[in-house]
């Protein structure tokens, strides 16, 4: 198969361990010929197509997607959480980054989640860092926009206004975490009476599925960024009411001040790039560690054969997990916000040292491993190890001027911190940093809290270009930390296996992020079908998880692996064109070559994905 390629009617049998396969009716591929938008919701595909549909640019349409996702996807993303966005510009051919990810506050300090375990750090004021949403919206508008910012705010002021029907993915989230109460009437998860009352009932029951919800607050404050901007966001009553509910939350009280809010800026970075198998692989570098993590595992597979087998392979699985074992350890100790300390960003891309990291695999699993010594200049820092879930979403498009956008949004763990103010959930982005300032051997850690710091993220919007430097694949995905093993594996499985989109996200997920190997559990419908507890035993026999126990006593999880995958290939058909040139004395014929472009995009059904455009 030409990897190059994308091909759709993949043959499954060639990487199913199940010896007979029941015919499967998977979810597939869809084309369109000018534009495209793939989200985690369809209520959001659906602005963001109309928003295209009416000549928007794909910054257009994302802030209209963003708004909506705001009010229908709650537990995930907002405009009081922070973002990533990739975004290729292509009338001027430019590659740029938008770091919109929240900041602590200036007083923060080291010990800010001293002695304090995760659920009532992440219950609390403390946890809540300064939003980026509604500065991002606004800087890109303004140099990516074409149609009047207002304008993009309406499909989610009429939702909100007239309603929407709650997902089940909504109402099951709340009905989880109400779980982890004591009682209904002592209540650490939604104790915020606001938040309580718009996504429970009185008796601690979640709403179900299909409830008519109406958000008239988050109408109101949408109308007040269409009229005043982002500045109406980050002073006045909307920053009031923010730094009041963080200040006196019901659990822990914490720091944010105004100042902090009228001081928050939104910093365009150069894009973290790597070359892959001709391809270049562009994502959002420090204080993310998408790009270096994603590049390093697909740096260290350029050294393997991968295409030679098959995605469920034992030896295809068995390669990708060292890939992250070692891309996980790099991550723990290097990475942080560039504006605090010197990350090796180009070392920890170079091929060489990639190459030296790869020869340290074996045909059994490595154990724990060690972080490297990249080359170039870094601060000697002691490691962070965390790995946390996520409340996120992931926004991929294209629109008609060729323009790209990949954007994970946030506001970290399901439903933020718990407190809904103006009709939105503050975040819990401050629990990203790490708990511990110092490491083990005494070292400051690279990912601890200081004031005005951004934590370290996992988020990993890409765009892949081709070796012409035009947009082959947009691509990203929600899921906390295993936002990078996702990421990684959807380039993997289009450029290595010559999948579509959403073949490639079919197919079930596999990682290690420097701990226990985890498989998916196959879902009928959604994902392929496989012999998960086969491929288990055949890694455990490979050393997985741990090679120093014996084979019986080792862990390999087959578990749930929710991604939310949006992805978008560029497929360009040459096609031959004839006509007539002219001449010194006559009209001579002639033919010359031309691309007819269209895009395929995939959506996970993992969650609630949808893919719009025409």
């Amino acid at each position: 198969m030409n990897k190059t390629s994308i091909t759709t009617g993949f043959t499954l049998s060639v990487f199913l361990l199940n010896p007979v396969v029941q015919a499967q009716t998977l979810p597939e591929a869809v084309t369109t010929k000018k534009e495209m938008v793939v989200t985690a919701n369809p209520l959001a595909t659906a602005a963001g197509e109309k928003i295209l549909r009416r000549g928007g640019t794909a910054v257009d349409a994302m802030i209209a997607v963003q708004s909506v996702l705001g009010l229908v996807e709650p537990q995930s993303s907002g405009i009081g959480g922070g973002a990533f966005v990739v975004y290729y510009d292509a009338k001027k051919q430019k590659t740029t980054t938008i770091d919109a990810r929240e900041k602590a506050p200036a007083a923060a300090t080291e010990d800010r989640f001293s002695g304090l375990t995760f659920f009532p750090a992440w219950q609390s004021g403390l946890s809540v860092g300064v939003p980026g949403v509604p500065k991002m919206m606004e800087h890109m508008h303004n140099k990516y926009g074409r149609l009047p910012i207002r304008s993009l705010y309406r499909p989610a002021i009429r939702l909100a206004r007239n309603g929407f029907e709650l997902t089940a993915r909504t109402s099951d989230q709340v009905a989880r975490l109400l779980t982890f109460n004591p009682s209904c009437d002592e209540r650490l998860l939604f104790r915020d009476p606001t938040a309580f009352a718009y996504f429970a009932n009185p008796d601690c029951t979640a709403k179900p599925a299909g409830t008519v919800v109406t958000n008239p607050e988050y109408a109101s404050t949408l109308k007040t960024l269409a009229r005043r901007g982002a500045k109406g966001f980050y002073d006045g009553e909307i920053a009031a009411d923010i730094v009041s509910a963080v200040q006196n939350d019901l659990n822990i009280g914490g720091d944010m001040a105004l100042t902090d809010l009228e001081n928050y800026d939104i910093v365009e970075r150069e894009p973290v790039c790597i070359e892959y198998r001709t391809y270049n692989v562009c994502g959002m570098g420090p204080p993310s560690s998408g790009a270096l993590a994603v590049g390093q595992i697909l740096g260290i597979l350029e050294n393997f054969d991968i295409s030679s087998g098959a995605p469920l392979d034992v030896e295809t699985v068995h390669l990708f997990t060292q890939a992250g074992r070692l891309a996980f350890a790099d991550r723990g100790r290097y990475v942080g916000d560039p504006d605090f300390i010197t990350v090796p960003t180009e070392g920890m891309l170079d091929k060489e040292y990639l190459a030296s990291r790869a020869a340290l695999i074996t045909d059994t699993d490595i154990g724990s491993a060690d972080a490297g010594v990249p080359p170039g200049e870094f601060d000697p820092l002691g490691p962070d190890n965390s790995t946390k879930n996520s409340g996120t979403s992931h926004v991929s498009i294209i629109d008609r001027y060729g323009n790209a956008l990949s954007m994970t949004t946030t506001i970290e763990s399901s439903f933020g911190n718990g407190v809904m103010v103006r009709g939105f959930l503050l975040n819990n982005e401050l629990t990203d940093f790490a708990f511990n300032p110092i490491a083990s051997d005494g070292s400051p850690v690279a990912n601890r809290v200081q004031g005005n710091k951004r934590p370290r993220s996992s988020m990993s919007p890409t765009i892949v270009f081709d070796k012409r430097g035009r947009v082959f694949l947009v691509t990203g995905s929600p899921g906390g930390s295993r936002i990078i093993g996702y990421t990684a594996q959807s380039i993997m499985n289009v450029i290595d296996f010559g999948m579509d989109p959403q073949e490639a996200i079919n197919v079930p997920h596999y990682m290690n992020r420097n701990g226990r190997t985890d498989i998916e559990e196959p879902i009928a419908g959604i994902t392929l079908d496989y012999d998960a507890e086969a491929l288990a035993t055949a890694l455990k026999q490979r050393g997985h998880s741990d090679p120093d126990v014996p084979i019986e006593d080792r862990s390999v999880g087959i578990i749930a692996q929710t991604s939310g995958l949006s992805m978008i290939h560029v497929e360009r058909k040459r096609k031959r064109h004839y006509g007539y040139g002219y001449g010194h004395r006559f009209f001579p014929f002639f033919s010359r070559y031309h691309y007819r472009t269209s895009f395929i995009g995939g959506a996970d059904q993992r969650r609630d994905g949808a893919i719009g455009g025409r």
